[in-house]
């Protein structure tokens, strides 16, 4: 019964999005610039901060384990690739899951609860449209920018420490990132942010919908929507892992 509730809610997802190609105007603009500034700009601050202090523990580590083979420079080569390539996008969808696929339960869970979605589809109006495409779209779209904010910030942090601990200069540091890390590793977790801005945005909706008995169910929808986009992100960035070793992007 899930797996019938889930392709019909993906069902729903693609016929919305199928008449909002057809139809432009019927996208709701201003809602997908208000789940923007929620799912993105009010997200800047904590994952920033997260990011800064994930990229000083990944070089403190990274410089400790290499220091006993003398090769403390590449530390920057680390710190870059990881951040790049992997933890920068992974750590920012996991707090984005945390954030904002937890909203988008919360949200259209209560909304379900208090029947507005009934009252949309009384007055002719598809709930899919108003309240599950803006959400994908902004999560899709800001995404690939978090992640790179993010990835920047790691890069930073790990910066901050090696000026201090290994005595590499701030700027050093930040001019031998670009000379270390291929261009490849930027564009891995670029392409790999949009899959899990949908994935996060999927689950959340899907879990709001499906909310009918009382409030102790938005909480455990709101819970399962978190702890699905998380498991779903983590195996997907694992395919991700696989298929860019396979093309030669290792």
């Amino acid at each position: 019964a899930g797996t019938v509730r889930m392709l019909g809610f993906l069902g729903a997802v693609l016929v919305a999005g199928w008449s909002i190609l057809r139809s432009p105007s019927r996208m709701r603009w201003l809602a997908v610039v208000r789940q923007a500034e929620l799912v993105g700009i009010s997200a800047l601050g904590i994952i920033g901060l997260m990011s800064f202090l994930v990229g000083i523990v990944i070089a403190q580590q990274g410089a400790v384990q290499l220091e006993q083979f003398g090769a403390e420079m590449l530390t920057v080569n680390l710190t870059g690739r990881i951040s790049l390539r992997e933890l920068g996008v992974l750590m920012t969808a996991i707090m984005v899951a945390g954030r904002s696929g937890s909203s988008f339960a919360a949200q259209i869970g209560t909304m379900k609860l208090t029947e507005e979605i009934d009252a949309m589809r009384t007055i002719g109006v598809s709930p899919v449209e108003a309240l599950v495409i803006p959400r994908i779209l902004a999560a899709v779209v800001m995404m690939p920018l978090l992640g790179f904010y993010a990835a920047l910030a790691a890069i930073v942090g790990g910066a901050f420490i090696s000026s201090f601990t290994l005595g590499i200069p701030f700027m050093t540091f930040l001019l031998r990132v670009q000379e270390v890390v291929p261009i490849h590793d930027v564009w891995v977790g670029l392409v790999k942010a949009p899959f899990f801005g949908l994935i996060i945005a999927m689950a959340g909706c899907y879990q709001g919908m499906q909310v009918k008995a009382n409030a102790e169910e938005v909480g455990l929808r709101t819970t399962m929507a978190v702890v699905q986009a998380i498991f779903m992100v983590i195996v997907l960035d694992a395919f991700f892992a696989v298929f860019f070793t396979e093309v030669g992007w290792g």
